[in-house]
């Protein structure tokens, strides 16, 4: 505790408040108490005799996860409400206990609030969102929130702003939100993007001291982006559109804005972290020095000084409730908080006090803080005041009533709440019917359902369904699947599948997947693809459906081939695609089947398949060879090696009619490998290792080699085209080596390596157990080579600096011909607007947030470190196998992960020995070597160009 006590502008005394705390993230000052994060918990600290040390230390949430990051927990934050918020990350699980109920478990991201006495905890929001940090609350008690990561990056989208919808499910979309209780295939929709911005901070702004415009506005910090927005907020609908303006920017690349605050004397608290953050958020790994960050206030010139800001010098504990009730619109934001908790300490006594304001306030600020107050007191008294402020004149003065009747579960206010769903305001219709979903009294069904009807946006459609989720009622909500009114077919649909798994039938829902209306229509196919067993029942419509495909437009072709693939699982439906492939099926029919096919998630592709997929290797139609390959490689495992299929594969690799691409393709989709490879093959793979190859037929060319069956002099042969590989494709080709021990052979890889310019895109912990099996020469001349790729790193920092000097006056043209080239083939992992690869990070906005030296270094060293959500890792599994990559999926059956460009493997969970960090980034090093100087230069002058 720093304390100023002389009033000279500096602290003159200091005091350890706490200490032992472990990394304390954010603070919260209620009620005597110091609440504080320090994940995985949050701690109430308080200092009961004055001495200004916490002598009660209280351990008042137990998160009881910890991950790297430390994105558990942020927090915590005093609502509107008196309720305490914060912010769950990570995708860590946690358990929570809910009285009379069973454990609420999650590794979603999550908005928690509580109580400050303690009691059950309740989810607010949940998310697939990486990190959830801050949140602010508008005047009617709206959570707004900062978050990155809330969609899968990409056309620079990444990080932004969230309004909070009670029971809304965001994105982005991926299996730890799987299970959660959803209200439609669309998840909740963004309030802002801000791009690959980091936001942290956010605050709104309650008074006038920046000025009457910019009072309510939201203000945000932008970690990466070196900026605070402000964020104008305009209803639409029953949710937001925002108007994001620069309001501080900074081009000092160590300037990282972490919090802003409002300061009670006037303006804002800016606080910069400084340059010395990497965890999480890299820049530069290596030589960084710990730059220093600080405090900035920003005033508005004119605006007048805040006398006694605080109320320092008013009575507070002898004031009665009357005048403390005065202070509820005093245009001090301190001193109108105090008042707000100081009243709710009186408790019952404040009410009558309190209820004047209600009744006679003159201002909606007084008479929306006196419901605020209220909700805070506990009793019927209280309740009954709540409900005379929500038939206020002002519309946040009504939302504050309606979240404060919701909050409090107050019975007695439901027909307030009810005759609230037919209001002119959408804000304070979907405030209610969230209001009416936590009474959970059933016969709030049928207004609900009536509700339902309406032309109502996603947000009041949302919580018109959760609310009839939370009530339960499922025969009272079932009478809606009855109605002609599609809107109320679709809530109670959805409402009766969320309610409980079996609490929906197939009977129930089928009538409704052929209906007229898109949104019902929409709504069925969601609810019944999510139900694969309902295929049996399914398939004479799918059978009609693709036998009519030649009179479909495309959009309802691709629609019809999602559809199939999802159902692929039911044998009524395997039959369907099986009949597809027929020789008599028209081509449409054929390429659906196939594309269904390869999309499908079977465990085990039936024999039909397999014997209907080999036969049309020999279709004269090109595009249905090659799609049947691409079906063959989706779902063949590698014991499905059936001769006849191997020998149709070898045979489209051996026509010199056919594009190299297409025989190459069918080499890969050989399953298990080639077992022998004939001399034409050999060439042909071998030809493909060119480095001028495109990108996508060299690692192709290079996996089909390291799985192939290759005798002693091919491997020699291959040893060769270890000096001449890019760094992409080396250490692709290198477990080629693995099951051959032969000493020629390890001699020609030593002496190829020792040439290669790009061989410390290797590491010698890898290279070790490969080069070990070949014996005492091979393991002699493979010294030298250890220690010239340990060289090669060793000197990183110096190399660096070096490049740094050559880099300036690239041309940003030029760049964009290197990033598509061939050679550098960056084009084939990321993406910049809409085109590109997605194994590694969007780059869109990469040249608004990254210095010359981090993309330098991402470029040379890519291992030095890691963007978040991009983090390699090892997976060991019970076979002996290891898998390195970025995890692109992680479901509950198996993990998918990205070893490189266009390369997915899948390792069911049941094969996992060990998940572990990993140390070498998918992206290759080494690309310095590949690339001239000028190269180099222009690559990163595109880079800093993209913004």
């Amino acid at each position: 505790r720093l304390e100023d006590t002389d009033r000279d502008g500096k602290f003159d005394r200091r005091t350890i408040f706490a200490d032992r705390m472990m990394f304390p993230e954010g603070t919260l000052w209620y009620a005597g108490s110091l609440y504080v994060s320090a994940p995985p918990s949050i701690w109430k600290l308080t200092d009961a005799d004055g001495d200004g040390i916490a002598e009660s230390r209280v351990e008042w949430f137990k998160g009881g996860t910890l991950t790297g990051c430390a994105n558990d927990l942020h927090g915590p934050y005093l609502g509107p409400d008196g309720w305490i918020y914060w912010c769950k990350g990570a995708f860590a699980k946690q358990t929570y206990d809910r009285p009379g109920k069973s454990p609420f478990v999650t590794r979603a991201a999550h908005i928690f609030r509580r109580k400050p006495e303690g009691g059950a905890i309740e989810a607010v929001m949940t998310g697939g969102m990486d990190n959830p940090v801050d949140v602010a609350f508008t005047p009617g008690g709206e959570r707004i929130f900062t978050t990155t990561f809330l969609v899968h990056p990409g056309g620079g989208n990444r990080d932004g702003l969230i309004h909070a919808i009670y029971g809304g499910v965001y994105g982005k979309d991926h299996d730890v939100i799987t299970g959660h209780r959803r209200t439609g295939r669309d998840l909740m929709p963004v309030l802002a993007h801000l791009g690959p911005a980091a936001p942290c901070g956010l605050t709104r702004v309650d008074s006038d001291t920046l000025g009457a415009d910019y009072h309510d506005d939201l203000f945000a910090t932008l970690f990466n982006m070196r900026k605070v927005v402000r964020v104008e907020l305009e209803p639409n609908g029953s949710t937001f559109k925002s108007n994001v303006h620069d309001f501080i920017v900074s081009p000092d690349l160590d300037f990282h804005p972490t919090d802003v605050l409002e300061d009670p004397s006037g303006g804002l608290i800016v606080v910069d972290t400084g340059g010395w953050y990497k965890i999480c958020c890299p820049t530069s790994q290596l030589v960084k020095p710990d730059i220093l960050g600080g405090v900035y206030r920003v005033r508005r010139v004119e605006a007048a000084r805040v006398d006694d800001p605080l109320g320092l010098r008013l009575a507070w504990d002898k004031a009665d409730v009357s005048e403390l009730a005065t202070r509820l619109e005093d245009a001090r934001i301190a001193v109108r908080k105090r008042a707000i908790e100081t009243l709710a300490s009186r408790g019952s006594k404040a009410i009558g006090a309190l209820a004047e304001v209600v009744h006679k306030g003159k201002s909606p600020l007084a008479r929306r803080n006196a419901v605020w107050t209220l909700c805070r007191i506990e009793g019927d008294r209280a309740g009954a005041e709540i409900r005379a402020a929500a038939d206020d004149a002002d519309v946040s003065v009504r939302q504050a009533a309606i979240h404060a009747i919701g909050v409090r579960r107050d019975r007695q206010a439901l027909p307030v709440l009810l005759g609230f769903l037919r209001s002119q305001s959408p804000h304070n219709r979907r405030a209610a019917a969230e209001a009416i979903g936590r009474i959970e009294d059933e016969s709030a069904v049928e207004p609900l359902l009536k509700a339902a009807e309406g032309p109502n946006d996603r947000v009041l459609e949302h919580s018109i369904i959760y609310a009839l989720i939370e009530i339960g009622a499922r025969g009272a909500t079932s009478k809606g699947l009855a109605s002609e009114a599609p809107g109320r077919r679709k809530a109670a649909l959805i409402a009766l599948d969320q309610i409980e798994r079996g609490g929906l039938t197939a009977e129930q829902t089928i009538p409704a997947l052929a209906s007229s209306d898109v949104s019902l229509r929409d709504a069925a196919w969601w609810i019944a693809e999510r139900r694969p067993e309902w295929g049996e029942k399914l398939g004479g419509y799918f059978r009609e459906r693709i036998n009519a495909i030649d009179t479909l437009d495309q959009s309802d072709r691709d629609d019809l081939t999602t559809k199939l693939a999802a159902f692929a699982s039911a044998e009524a439906i395997r039959s369907v695609l099986t009949e597809s492939l027929a020789a008599d099926r028209s081509r449409a029919i054929k390429i659906s089947a196939l594309e269904s096919i390869a999309r499908s998630a079977v465990k085990r592709a039936p024999a039909e398949w397999i014997n209907a997929l080999t036969k049309l290797l020999d279709d004269p139609d090109r595009d249905i060879i090659e799609k049947a390959i691409d079906a063959i490689q989706a779902i063949a495992k590698p014991d499905d090696r059936r001769d006849g299929l191997i020998a149709a594969l070898v045979k489209i690799a051996l026509r010199n009619d056919l594009a190299e691409s297409l025989r190459i393709k069918s080499l890969a989709a050989i399953p298990g490998g080639l077992a022998n490879v004939p001399k034409p093959i050999e060439t042909l793979l071998f030809s493909r290792l060119d480095p001028e190859t495109p990108m996508t037929d060299r690692l192709a060319a290079a996996d089909i080699l390291s799985r192939a069956g290759l005798n002693p002099d091919q491997l020699v042969a291959l040893a060769g085209f270890l000096a001449s590989a890019g760094p992409i494709e080396l250490p692709r080709l290198m477990p080629a080596f693995e099951r051959a021990n032969d000493p020629k052979i390890g001699v020609a890889i030593v002496n190829a390596l020792m040439k290669s310019h790009v061989k410390s895109s290797l590491r010698s912990e890898t290279l070790r157990p490969i080069l070990a099996r070949y014996g005492g020469e091979t393991e002699r001349r493979a010294v030298e080579l250890y220690a010239a790729i340990d060289q090669e790193n060793a000197s990183r920092g110096a190399r660096l600096e070096k490049l740094l000097t050559s880099i300036n006056g690239g041309d940003v043209r030029d760049g964009q011909k290197v990033f598509n080239s061939s050679k550098a083939s960056c084009v084939s992992c990321h993406a910049i607007g809409y085109v590109g690869g997605k194994t590694g990070p969007d780059l869109t906005r990469i040249g608004g947030i990254r210095s010359d030296r981090d993309l330098l270094e991402s470029i040379v060293y890519p291992s030095a470190s890691f963007v978040r959500s991009y983090e390699p890792i090892l997976i060991a599994t019970k076979s002996g196998k290891i898998v390195g990559g970025l995890i692109t999926r992680d479901s509950a059956d198996s993990i998918d992960v990205a070893t490189g460009p266009n390369k997915l493997e899948t390792i069911p969970r049941g094969d996992i020995d060990e998940i572990k960090p990993g140390t070498v980034s998918v992206m290759p090093a080494g690309l310095d070597e590949q690339l001239t100087p000028r190269e180099l230069a222009d690559l990163i002058a595109f880079l800093k160009a993209c913004k």
